[in-house]
């Protein structure tokens, strides 16, 4: 029975800071969460605060230490499989020692589990359980996996006394190291699309192939948003002799962090795809890892190794849950921002947490603060914008750029540098200054606005646990940034841990709120005001390039809303809101249909 997999959800990376110790908080309940390994600062600063608080000896890794990126990460990558694997034994014996701690972990597996219906069947058993209960559990129980999440875009070019360093000790590639030396058996996510130079480096770890027994000490997942990039990676990485053990698909508007959307396909739409050509995705690349793990002389499996295929992305009931296991044969869900509102899984300061429970759907919006270029989630109302705005009411511009981990524009000679530190933003409202002869004010305005617009990131999104944890905020104040998901509207309190994964799996209820979405309309809501806005920002487009780029997507959407349209008609779940959701899929369909006239 033996499950390596107790739980049917994983709480996904969020931010730098949110999930940073979500292992050490959750893991020995077979709860899998996902670490960020981009701030090597943050998470020495961690290394030391838990090394004292578990009784574990610190040596610090300063920056004079070479490759002291890559070693930061391994050291606290291995600090925290130490302290997981501790306190999971303790929880072992908490279970057998304590019928409260044992009710409340069997009230948060899931309903239909093998493993918690032997649970109950050894407890009905009475005086004989214990010794068969210690045997079980022995055999059974297993910690939730820590995996990491590499942004395979952010990798900063390094330099060493004014000399560029060679290429694995960029940001990414030195990340990918520190996680490759650690002792963990786990996965690395990589997020943001494909980066072959950073691909290309994982032929260097042994652990990513498979060993003489045909096991992977350590998998690659890759967050994608359509089956053609999952086809065009996995085969990338096959023909290295490299296997993708997991597709985590995310939608591409109704999720936390930077949001990538699609050309209008639509969530259902790809679980479909995904569901329907599993076989050819797994069949295609087994046969180009074969081929590769011969000339490489590495043991060959004589069949396909496992490959699952997980979401995530605005999802909020229990129902939600098991339809997209039932009807998409998914492995996992992700369910990421209502945890920032569980103190005992994610690591956010208690204003922050307090902003994130009294938001509304107005409050969360698609922001332009990110360096990246990339529209991030955000929400009104944060310390670091009010910090920001300040600065730019006393003519102060950007930010000292303390951690430099989005120094990325190569706009101007030199070194690339943040569009949200203080450097680029003076020499680009210089340039403005230069323009507004020949300018109308209100374009200086619009122009102003978005340089200044953009936020420092590494710091905002760090700065969380370090507050929650009392540790020291050094420089410039930055406040916080934190990127919930649309989703996060309809949480408005503080949850506790057995009430959450409860209410996921449908034996409590922690919405309050009436009349939340359907997190397939919600989305679908979502892309009809981004084809909208598409079409009213290219009224003065004379390319038949982007209007054809606007009218595919449209095509996509309209097919999208017909799939929905023949799922919910059929579909068994959802039968309360089944007649409004088909109401208001042919309303939508009517509107996008009334883009025609526009986009042609």
């Amino acid at each position: 029975m033996n499950n390596s997999q107790l739980h049917t959800f994983h709480i996904p990376v969020m931010g730098l800071a949110y999930t940073i110790d979500s292992p050490i908080r959750v893991a020995q309940y077979g709860i899998s969460s996902v670490i960020s390994i981009m701030d090597d600062d943050l998470m020495e600063k961690l290394n030391a605060f838990y090394s004292k608080k578990f009784n574990f000896q610190y040596e610090e890794i300063t920056q004079k230490i070479h490759d002291f990126r890559a070693k930061r990460i391994t050291s606290y990558l291995n600090l925290v499989d130490k302290i997981v694997k501790e306190k999971f034994e303790k929880f072992k014996t908490e279970i057998l020692e304590s019928k409260t701690v044992l009710d409340n972990y069997i009230a948060i597996l899931p309903n239909q589990s093998e493993i918690k219906l032997k649970f109950q069947e050894i407890l009905q058993n009475g005086a004989s359980a214990k010794e068969t209960l210690l045997q079980f559990i022995e055999k059974n129980l297993v910690a939730g996996d820590i995996d990491v999440n590499i942004m395979t875009k952010v990798d900063k070019e390094n330099f060493s006394q004014g000399k560029l360093l060679p290429s694995i000790f960029n940001d990414a590639h030195a990340a990918l190291r520190g996680f490759a030396n650690s002792n963990l058996e786990s996965s690395v996510v990589f997020s943001a699309g494909m980066n072959p130079s950073l691909y290309g480096y994982l032929e260097d770890f042994s652990d990513f192939f498979p060993d003489e027994n045909y096991k992977l000490k350590k998998k690659i997942i890759l967050k994608v948003s359509d089956f053609r990039s999952a086809m065009i990676q996995g085969n990338y990485l096959a023909k290295k002799g490299l296997w993708v053990s997991e597709y985590r698909i995310e939608s591409g508007l109704n999720c936390g962090g930077h949001a990538f959307a699609t050309d209008g396909f639509l969530l259902g739409f790809i679980l479909e795809e995904f569901k329907n050509k599993k076989s050819e995705l797994v069949n295609s690349a087994h046969e180009l890892m074969t081929k590769a793990l011969i000339q490489k002389g590495f043991s060959v499996p004589n069949s396909p190794l496992e490959l699952k295929i997980t979401v995530q992305g605005g999802v909020g009931t229990s129902e939600e849950h098991e339809f997209l296991l039932k009807q998409y044969n998914v492995d996992s869900v992700g369910w990421g921002s209502p945890f920032l509102l569980v103190p005992e899984a994610t690591s956010v300061d208690p204003e922050t947490r307090k902003l994130l429970s009294k938001a509304t759907e107005s409050d969360l919006f698609l922001s332009h603060i990110s360096p990246l270029g990339i529209p991030f989630n955000s929400v009104k109302g944060t310390t670091n914008e009010a910090l920001k705005q300040h600065r730019i009411s006393h003519g102060k511009f950007g930010s000292s750029c303390p951690k430099k981990y989005l120094e990325l524009n190569k706009e101007f000679a030199g070194k690339a540098i943040c569009t949200a530190s203080k450097k680029y933003q003076e020499q680009k409202l210089h340039e403005l200054e230069q323009e507004k002869k020949v300018i109308s004010e209100s374009e200086f305005i619009q122009k102003r606005e978005k340089i200044l617009e953009k936020s420092c990131l590494c710091v905002g999104l760090s700065n969380a646990s370090l507050l929650e944890n009392n540790l020291p905020v050094k420089g410039e104040a930055q406040g916080i940034v934190v990127c919930p998901g649309p989703n996060m509207a309809y949480f408005t309190e503080e949850i506790s841990l057995l009430r959450m994964v409860k209410h996921i799996y449908g034996n409590d209820n922690v919405i309050s709120v009436k009349n939340r979405p359907h997190f397939f309309m919600k989305e679908l809501k979502m892309y009809a005001d981004y084809l909208k806005k598409e079409i009213e920002n290219s009224v003065l487009e004379t390319s038949k390039m982007a209007w054809k780029k606007i009218e595919k997507f449209r095509q996509n959407l309209l097919e999208g809303i017909e799939y929905y349209e023949n799922l919910f008609a059929e579909t068994t779940y959802f039968q309360a809101e089944k007649e409004m959701i088909l109401l208001e899929l042919q309303k939508i369909k009517t509107s996008v249909e009334s883009f025609e006239a526009a986009v042609l």
